[in-house]
């Protein structure tokens, strides 16, 4: 695009937002044919959320709905809050409850956790999502504003300045959003809200309560007694006449709907949460002896989200202030002085670390006298926690270290299970200029795992399970032993267990990462620059080693995970051997078309359908070809468990029924929402079949390469069956794996290393 073309994108984008400010009774037509954007703060909050749908997700092994708002839609994900779904989903039934007045109304929303959990996340997450929805017809905001010049016919008028200004500059809008519809009176206003109500196709009713915000109730009154003086019967009429109101949209943003007090903000209290009064306007404004609203700032966190939200950033740094709120949510006010109040509709948000707890707890043991137990009560806690799930702790690690934003989805483990492996390159500045860092693959995956794996309760655990297995499960909802896959159900976890209280946080694994990329490593090679690789053993080595002095662990939780570094080490250097077995018996693979022709073939049998073959004709299955695969692929069966025309007996029929027809309809039991065929399944769905696409030993690689010497791998002789299986192994590994000639070697050799110890 040139120059003109970004311009006229600019025009288009902000033409987009902008509506002509319309009349009073022009904004009440539009609430009858769109009731939502009537909508008060708790429910136009909802309505943003809910607006951007949902998605299925697995979070601690179990199947959950979550909505895309908190994916961060409309910023690509670069605020994305990772996991804690089932905290958000409560946050959302907090807000249904709140915004249908079902008994929670008088409740301030607490979001608690400790320190990289995704709260901060939260907030910026909610300013994208609101800003943007309020960029749609759906959402659209509306607030009043006000011209008084001319009322009294002369030039004088609503003004922060000595003398009225002429045409829009004698426009003042309300500086705390006030809602349309408290210009009414309040009978008025009841009848209009029925018949919104009457139209609105949702459970949750709109509620517009409160009188006019004390800068607009200023120019309504003024506007009164000027015509009442004119003798003008038409009062109302004459106030709201489209030369002195008009309704205008805005898009809502931090100071208009939102309101943020951040940890460093200063002042009384009074100044936090409204304003402040201007010592020389009020001098300017003052008329007989009063204060004139006109002189107020209206720049406090409850004036800003006046209209829709209020966030207390770091509540601890602003605990004097949360008693002086406990009124707010269900008075529905607030003063600017002794005798001027405000009326206020927000949705109270605060965020804290748990040292507001402690503060909130300080007085806990004397009961019934605790000072802060009104307060206490009138807060809805949900604690954020760490992340439990692989996936999304690794999802995090990427964004800390590259800046990478995806939020990804996908519809299987197979898929999840190949990002998660993937390799990361990244650019290091060094006085040569930027070189790329290779971190192989697993290197991330080891370190997410390690994460995962110090947050994880083993007070729950079964006898079976270890750490590894358990953080698996709960990414996968499943765990494979063999033919045999386990879903969570069969296990019984404590659902009281402290899975994410505490653990390592992310923060640290990206500091040790950041650190080793920018050391040099000992490693050499003649050819590959392996100098300029980050192996998944030297993250969790400097991982375990950094514990000790890391001023954000206690000595016992040092302790205690440098223990659980090593099942973490023992998984990845079985997912490095599982890539180099793989690579090395390629050739003696099935392939997977002849794999998927199976299951086609199987799945036909047992539904008594027929298949389409090449020519187009549609034949009955072929049991030579379920025979042959079954005894020399899968190795289940003999001759002899076959009848004459190569029927399968009642053990064949039964493995084909339990094992494969079982995986296919629970890949159609997940997949229920879209049209079920037989040819969209994965072969690796089906976890029999896994054994056919690769599960080979070093039994298999000893039968197979008779000459083949392990202990030569570093540097095989010339010419002999080691050097080509290298070769041809490392070649398969750059193709199947991703990974860089430089990583194939070093991960092979490292495998290679164990490997010999054991070789006869």
């Amino acid at each position: 695009m040139s120059g003109e073309e970004f311009i006229d994108a600019a025009d288009r984008s902000l033409a987009s937002t902008y509506e002509e400010p319309m009349s009073l009774a022009g904004y009440v037509d539009l609430v009858l044919d769109h009731p939502a954007i009537a909508s008060h703060a708790s429910k136009y909050l909802l309505d943003a959320i809910e607006a951007a749908g949902t998605r299925t997700v697995v979070e601690e092994g179990e199947e959950t709905e979550r909505y895309r708002f908190f994916d961060d839609p409309h910023n690509d994900g670069e605020h994305a809050i990772l996991g804690n779904t089932e905290v958000l989903n409560r946050f959302v039934d907090d807000l249904r409850s709140i915004a249908a007045r079902r008994g929670k109304d008088e409740k301030i929303v607490w979001l608690d956790g400790p320190t990289a959990t995704g709260k901060s996340e939260l907030k910026r997450c909610l300013i994208n999502g609101l800003r943007e929805y309020s960029k749609t017809d759906a959402g659209r905001r509306y607030t009043v504003e006000w011209n008084v010049a001319g009322a009294a016919g002369e030039s004088g008028g609503l003004t922060y300045g000595e003398q009225a200004v002429e045409d829009e500059d004698d426009w003042y809008e309300s500086p705390v959003q006030a809602h349309p519809l408290t210009v009414f009176p309040e009978d008025v206003r009841a009848d209009i809200l029925a018949r919104v109500n009457e139209a609105l196709d949702d459970h949750i009713e709109v509620h517009v309560e409160g009188d006019l915000d004390p800068f607009s109730r200023e120019a309504y009154d003024y506007l009164e007694e000027q015509y009442r003086r004119q003798g003008v019967e038409d009062l109302f009429s004459a106030v709201t006449d489209p030369q002195h109101l008009r309704v205008k949209n805005f898009v809502v943003d931090v100071g208009r709907g939102i309101g943020v007090l951040h940890s460093e903000d200063e002042g009384t209290p009074k100044e936090r949460l409204v304003g402040s009064w201007m010592a020389g306007m009020l001098r300017e404004l003052d008329s007989r002896g009063r204060k004139n609203p006109q002189a107020f700032s209206y720049d406090g966190v409850l004036s800003q989200g006046n209209g829709l939200l209020t966030i207390v950033e770091d509540a601890a740094q602003h605990a004097d202030l949360l008693q002086k709120l406990l009124n707010v949510p269900d008075e529905g006010s607030v003063k600017l002085d002794k005798g001027i109040g405000m009326d206020v509709d927000t949705q109270m948000i605060i965020i804290s670390n748990p040292d507001l707890d402690a503060q909130l707890n300080q007085h806990a043991d004397r009961e019934g006298s605790d000072p802060l137990k009104a307060l206490k009560r009138r807060l809805n806690k949900h604690e954020f926690t760490y992340l439990t799930n692989l996936s999304l702790e690794l999802q995090l690690l990427l964004r800390e270290l590259t800046n990478d934003t995806e939020v990804w989805e996908s519809e299987s483990w197979a898929d999840l299970e190949e990002r998660i492996r993937q390799p990361v390159s990244i650019g290091v500045r060094s006085e040569s200029g930027v070189r790329d860092r290779e971190l192989a693959p697993h290197t991330l995956e080891a370190a997410a795992l390690y994460d995962v794996v110090s947050r994880l309760d083993g007070s729950d655990l079964p006898e079976e399970l270890t750490l590894v297995e358990k953080a698996l499960l709960f990414d996968r909802g499943y765990l494979q032993e063999g033919d045999e896959r386990r879903e969570i159900d069969a296990f019984a976890f404590d659902d009281e267990a402290a899975d994410g209280d505490h653990g390592i946080p992310v923060t640290y694994t990206r500091d040790v990462i950041a650190d080793l990329l920018h050391e040099t490593t000992d490693r050499h090679h003649p050819e590959l620059p392996v100098e300029g690789v980050i192996m998944p053993q030297d993250v969790l080595n400097a991982m375990a080693q950094g514990l000790v002095s890391a001023p954000v662990f206690s000595k016992a939780e040092a302790a205690e995970f440098e223990e659980r570094v090593v099942p973490v080490k023992n998984y990845v250097y079985d997912r490095q051997e599982a890539d180099v077995l793989e690579a090395m018996m390629r050739e003696k693979r099935v392939d997977e078309a002849t794999v998927e022709e199976y299951i086609e073939h199987v799945y036909a049998w047992a539904t008594d359908d027929r298949i389409e073959n090449a020519r187009g004709e549609l034949v009955d299955p072929d049991p030579l070809k379920m025979k042959v695969f079954e005894i020399e692929h899968l190795g289940r069966f003999e001759e002899s468990d076959y009848r004459a025309d190569n029927e399968p007996t009642d053990a064949v029929a039964s493995f084909r029924t339990d094992r494969i027809i079982t995986a296919l309809n629970r890949y159609a039991w997940h997949n229920r929402d879209d049209t079920f065929r037989v040819e969209d399944v994965n072969p690796k769905e089906i976890p029999v079949i896994q054994t056919v696409l690769g599960n080979h030993d070093w039994d298999d690689v000893g039968r197979t390469f008779a000459d083949f010497d392990p202990r030569q791998w570093d540097a095989p002789p010339a010419n002999t069956e080691t050097a080509r299986i290298k070769d041809q192994t490392v070649e398969n590994m750059i193709e199947m794996f991703d990974y860089s000639e430089a990583t194939a070697e070093l991960t092979s050799r490292h495998v290679m290393s164990q490997v010999s110890y054991r070789w006869d």
